[in-house]
């Protein structure tokens, strides 16, 4: 998926609980996942705040959704990362 806006959404940043919602994981474990390049890590959005554009998060709930193995997972959250880079030069 390109980062660009698909069907004409603007891009949206959501904040943790939101994502942890989504996901239907516990903080503890979703940091985990973080950790180990299985969700992308978060956008600073201040001194304390954090979140995470919310198009990542439904590209890697819909890879799970298809059954993506870890490895899979971990190659969309490279991609996602990268895609961030691009975000800049647009």
């Amino acid at each position: 998926m390109a980062l660009t806006r698909t069907e004409n959404k603007p891009l949206r940043i959501i904040r943790i609980n939101e994502v942890l919602q989504r996901q239907g994981l516990p903080k503890s474990t979703f940091y985990e996942k973080v950790k180990m390049q299985l969700m992308t890590a978060p956008v600073s959005l201040g001194a304390r705040s954090v979140g995470w554009p919310e198009h990542e998060v439904d590209e890697i709930n819909k890879a799970l959704i298809g059954g993506a193995n870890a490895e899979q997972i971990r190659t969309l959250v490279i991609k996602l990362t990268k895609q961030r880079q691009q975000l800049m030069c647009d």
